[in-house]
């Protein structure tokens, strides 16, 4: 398969590719450059990174108090 650079370095992945390495919207490629050849490997996700952030920041203590109905 082949696929055309852009003017500004971007790269369509045909949709065949796509589908069958499961690479969606949002998924990180990382490149690297192996015996003169471009390799994009899909980058490991990792489940419990994924949910850094995802609770209301503030007092641990006052969130279980929330969460129990204490509050």
């Amino acid at each position: 398969m082949k696929a055309v650079v852009a003017e500004r370095g971007q790269v369509t992945i045909p949709k065949s590719l796509r589908e069958k390495l499961g690479i969606r919207p949002g998924t990180v490629l990382d490149f690297e450059v192996e015996n003169g050849r471009l390799v994009a490997r899909k980058k490991a996700t990792d489940p419990v990174s994924a949910l850094i952030g995802c609770l209301p920041q503030g007092n641990t203590d006052d969130l279980i108090a929330e969460l129990r109905g204490e509050a």
